[in-house]
């Protein structure tokens, strides 16, 4: 398979499409202990679920750069939005006034993934 990198053509809002989910994906190897904090605990092996994320976000960050693998990565992404968006729920009621932001920035950021739906269905 022979990837096209296109770097140049790409609309304006892909590049913090891409550092989004990048930066997010480094995160949880960065700062472990915050996502371990809000993963449900309904939720069996918590840090493989940290690590699997995290990978899957870069790995589905770095498939967009290429015009063969962008609508995969684009629909990964849809996907893994919809799967962690429980874990945002959870985040808020949770909260905790010592390691969270206030606890209306988490109660924003529970309908915030809808414009980040539609962002990244944009790319597929």
């Amino acid at each position: 398979m022979n990837l096209n990198l296109e770097i140049g053509n790409l609309p304006w809002d892909f590049y913090p499409f891409f550092l989004l989910f990048f930066v997010a994906g480094v995160c949880h190897f960065l700062t472990p202990k915050f996502f371990l904090r809000i993963i449900p605990p309904q939720i069996p092996y918590p840090k493989l679920a940290n690590w699997g994320s995290g990978l899957i976000e870069i790995f589905l960050s770095i498939l967009l750069v290429f015009t063969e693998t962008r609508s995969f990565a684009a629909w990964g992404i849809f996907l893994l939005l919809l799967a962690v968006w429980p874990a945002n729920i959870y985040h808020y009621t949770i909260h905790n006034k010592k390691f969270d932001p206030p606890k209306w920035i988490l109660l924003l950021r529970i309908p915030l993934q809808i414009p980040l739906l539609l962002w990244a269905y944009r790319f597929t």
